[in-house]
């Protein structure tokens, strides 16, 4: 017999919401002058954090994770292609 505390801990929604947390305390660190001296690749790191937490909110939250192939292809190419313009935008504008 589990107990809701266990049941918690196991789910799958727990393991994610905890790489968010991870990763939004990755960005901070990232972004209080720490890890890398370069203030470009810092900001892309911090960009690439946040477009994978996009994706975990909305594969997990949102359950695109188990929505049509074709709305879930659509989510992710969105992702992809967003984070890609805005990365260009700032290192090649």
């Amino acid at each position: 017999m589990t107990t809701p505390l266990i049941s918690l801990v196991k789910a799958r929604f727990t393991a994610v919401w905890l790489v968010l947390v991870a990763a939004t305390l990755i960005s901070f660190w990232l972004g209080t002058d720490h890890g890398l001296s370069s203030v470009e690749a810092r900001t892309v790191l911090i960009m690439l954090v946040a477009f994978i937490k996009v994706r975990f909110v909305g594969l997990y939250f949102m359950e695109l994770r188990d929505a049509p192939h074709v709305l879930r292809g659509l989510f992710e190419g969105y992702c992809l292609v967003v984070c890609a313009m805005i990365l260009g935008f700032y290192l090649f504008a």
